[in-house]
């Protein structure tokens, strides 16, 4: 099965007033991804909500809306409030630290078909995924955050999963500079990508890709297989794309080729990589600091990949480039 690549807006919430902004946008892509009448209205209430939440409670973060496969609608909250002290306690209805009704993150776990919460000393982050039934079973277990420089509405970073009986591919694009060109360089590889077998020989795809963006600014890329039922994963990358598998006990970069695609490059290798059942696969563009430590957060490992790549880029993001974190949970023995 192919999940398209994501289709991702952030929204910055300081006030009431903005909050409109974000449902309306929600309400946009909730089109675009097809979902039914109710699973429209359950998503303007969790949008309404969780939008408030950062007003109301942190004095402000950021929401992200996106498409996160066929029928599926993805919600992602971040902020450096205060946090919350008991999460669970949170999540009960009548409860409220704002003097309202309460019924925010109960009513939010409830509406969406996937729900995850992380919070600390430093901020929290939620996510709720608003599908129709049937969509829900079809989601992709990648999970990320890929937004442009501020100022831009194009996004020269992008990301791609493919997912079928033989395994999971997942692609990370990052056109060269930013704005609408790098864009058309992103989507022009996210397409090839999406054309062809989840099998095909990485350096054969990366070949591919090149030809394709010849005679364009060119792109780094990167391109990780996992096969169903085993432990190894397939790694071959050109370009600044870092990538990293991270465990509590050790994390370990993967290696990349020197170049560009659609430019000059030596000829990528392909590396294997064993990896332990619970593994995280970190892909980032350079628009993330590479400097980041998970086992700084406690408990942040565990949750959702999406709450993973919201707070790295929360705290790591440059500020000044596209940004783009993929996080995959890697399941030994599994390739799904």
């Amino acid at each position: 099965m192919k999940i398209p690549a994501a289709t991702q807006v952030a929204h910055d919430i300081s006030d009431a007033n903005q909050v409109g902004a974000a449902r309306r946008a929600a309400a946009e892509l909730a089109s675009a991804a097809g979902l039914g009448g109710d699973a429209r209205a359950n998503l303007s209430v969790v949008v309404n909500e969780l939008a408030g939440n950062l007003v109301k409670h942190a004095k402000g973060g950021v929401i992200f809306v996106a498409i996160a496969g066929p029928g599926v609608v993805e919600v992602i909250t971040v902020d450096r409030g205060p946090g919350m002290a008991n999460v669970e306690r949170c999540l009960a209805d009548g409860f409220s630290t704002s003097g309202t009704l309460g019924h925010g993150l109960g009513a939010v776990r409830r509406l969406a078909g996937d729900f995850d919460v992380w919070s600390g000393p430093t901020g929290s982050a939620v996510v709720a995924r608003i599908a129709d039934t049937a969509a829900l079973a079809r989601r992709g277990r990648p999970r990320g955050i890929c937004v442009p420089i501020h100022g831009e509405t194009a996004c020269g970073d992008a990301w791609a999963v493919r997912e079928d009986a033989s395994g999971c591919s997942i692609l990370a694009v990052d056109g060269l500079g930013h704005g609408p060109d790098a864009a058309v360089v992103a989507q022009a590889a996210v397409k090839l990508f999406d054309s062809r077998d989840v099998s095909l020989d990485a350096k054969a795809t990366l070949d591919h890709i090149d030809q394709v963006l010849r005679g364009t600014r060119g792109a780094a890329v990167s391109l990780a297989t996992i096969a169903s039922g085993g432990a190894i994963l397939r790694y071959c990358g050109v370009g600044n794309i870092s990538a990293r598998l991270d465990t509590e006990l050790v994390s370990r970069g993967l290696v990349s080729s020197n170049g560009i695609v659609g430019g000059q490059f030596r000829r990528p290798q392909v590396f294997d990589y064993p990896y332990a059942d619970g593994t995280l696969l970190i892909l980032h563009s350079d628009g993330l600091q590479s400097r980041w430590d998970l086992n700084n957060y406690a408990g942040l490992r565990h949750r959702d990949p999406a709450l993973i790549a919201a707070v790295l880029w929360r705290d790591y993001s440059r500020g000044r480039d596209d940004a783009t974190i993929v996080v995959t949970r890697l399941k030994a023995g599994a390739g799904k």
